[in-house]
């Protein structure tokens, strides 16, 4: 069994024996949940440091026959890009629990269901990342709506069932396109001598391929990863997933789970479908800079604390897609980074924001003000976390969100600087919310909320630690996703455009 395969087989463990305690012994059951995530974080830095950075070829492999009729494996392996978010994914989850000690109470099912959920999920996230074969692939990018509709309809708020009716009928209607594009490719594979659903096998697929064919399992695959990531037009789902979600689950939906549609346009459309995505690029560059300033803009309105914090999310996916379709390196690299910081800014937000809602029972922006004088360092807090999502000099997303514009200027000039409006905008829907709920007058109702407990502290220190270290010194992450990003845009026969050379020189 490859350390891969155990480490997605942990939290699998845990949720075993969570399930076993009694359901009254909440501590414990919570105890049980945290313990687990710790353990698979732990492993997942063990597995991190014995990745192998300038080989390009899929490590940690598992492979073994699961439905050989249908050539069908239970196939996994991780390259630079996957490796990253798979980190992203165990180190996200121990802090969502340990922040959310109380988020299971007043939920519709017991504390063990709701952790059971979190493990299982986590599971399946490690598994989503791994995964080789692309019936696989589907199998669990399926799977993961369960939990994930069971933990904003049952442990939510508000309107949660209709939310999370809204999110799975979405997603559903994405999976079915997916689901024709793979039986597509079972057939063109057969076709061509040697059916296979090997993510490796398949890189070579598009040489026997007509271009329509290809168009449209393209198209398929894409628009199931558009809807998940998500892209305007297809993002209405999100506002009210978020708003609807624990904080927890929130940051699990945002940091993680929306990040399978940007690795699978990676992992999937660019890698098997290259002629297509260069036909397509231009319409989804068109896509991306207007989800860049269309989620810029309905931030700015919002008057909902969650609500913002998705709608940036929309913003930022925007910057994600425009950098994989920009085709080229740094567009690349840029993206895979900017999926990890975003990953922990919307923690960071999240995580703060749940804490500020809990402590006023109210989400609405106008109802916090003041609170740099009442609670200090949840307020600072939160304007760490605001400044990373504005891609402030010397935080996380700045070195990704710079990276992803070089990239595309150099391909796509046009779209980049329209892409920059982006920012200035991203400056008024965090500066805005900062000063209502950090400053100026305490609004009444907020002169006696507590600050930070300890466990909060602890809870929200590694977030911030992330951030701040990656914001100096990204290298250890770039060293990591420099190579797979370089091999992903050669094998698919991309090239980086040319210097251009100045006038007179």
């Amino acid at each position: 069994m490859s350390s891969l395969v155990t480490l997605g087989l942990l939290p699998l463990l845990g949720a075993l024996l969570v399930g076993v305690l009694p359901s009254e012994n909440v501590l414990r059951i919570k105890q049980a949940a945290l313990g687990t995530t710790f353990l698979t974080a732990i492993f997942g830095i063990y597995i991190a440091t014995k990745f192998v950075a300038n080989d390009t070829a899929l490590q940690f492999i598992e492979k073994n026959e699961w439905i050989p009729s249908f050539a069908i494996n239970f196939s996994v392996g991780v390259d630079g890009l996957a490796l990253v978010l798979i980190l992203m994914s165990v180190l996200l989850t121990p802090i969502v629990i340990l922040a959310g000690w109380n988020e299971s109470e007043g939920g519709r099912w017991s504390a063990k269901v709701f952790y059971i959920l979190i493990l299982v999920l986590e599971t399946m996230m490690i598994g989503v990342f791994a995964a080789t074969d692309v019936f696989l692939f589907y199998v669990i990018f399926e799977a993961m709506l369960i939990p994930v509709y069971f933990l904003i309809g049952g442990y939510g708020s508000g309107e949660r069932a209709a939310a999370a009716v809204k999110f799975l009928l979405y997603s559903l209607f994405g999976g079915l396109l997916m689901l024709a594009s793979i039986i597509g490719i079972y057939v063109v594979s057969s076709s061509a001598g040697h059916a296979s659903f090997d993510i490796t096998e398949l890189a070579g697929l598009h040489t026997v391929m007509s271009s329509t064919t290809q168009n449209f399992l393209f198209l398929g695959f894409f628009i199931a990863f558009a809807i998940k990531a998500p892209l305007w037009p297809l993002h209405t789902w999100l506002p009210d997933a978020a708003q609807a979600g624990t904080p927890g689950t929130s940051v699990l939906l945002l940091g993680v789970l929306d990040k399978v549609g940007t690795f699978g346009m990676i992992r999937f459309c660019v890698t098997i479908f290259p002629d297509a995505s260069k036909t397509f690029t231009p319409v989804i560059i068109v896509l991306s800079v207007i989800s860049i300033i269309y989620g810029a803009f309905l931030a700015i309105r919002a008057t909902d604390l969650k609500r913002l914090i998705a709608y940036t999310s929309i913003s930022h996916f925007g910057f994600i897609t425009m950098g994989i379709f920009a085709m080229t390196t740094q567009g690349h690299s840029g993206a895979t980074l900017y999926m990890f910081n975003h990953g922990f800014s919307t923690a960071a937000l999240f995580i703060v924001g749940g804490w500020m809602i809990a402590r006023r029972g109210s989400s609405t922006i106008a109802d916090f003000g003041g609170l740099q004088r009442v609670t200090p360092v949840m307020a600072w807090m939160f304007f760490i976390a605001g400044m990373s999502s504005l891609a402030l000099p010397g935080l996380s997303s700045f070195v990704s969100e710079f990276l992803v514009l070089v990239g595309t200027y150099t391909r796509y000039p046009v779209a980049a600087v329209i892409a920059t409006i982006g920012i200035v905008l991203a400056a008024l829907y965090i500066l805005i919310p900062v000063q209502r709920t950090l400053h100026g007058p305490t609004t009444p109702g907020n002169e006696n909320l507590p600050d930070l407990n300890l466990r909060e502290k602890i809870a929200i220190a590694p977030v911030v630690a992330v951030i701040v270290a990656l914001g100096f010194y990204p290298s250890p992450l770039l060293n990591i996703i420099n190579p797979a990003s370089a091999h992903v845009i050669e094998s698919a026969g991309f090239t980086d455009p040319a210097p251009t050379e100045i006038a007179g020189k």
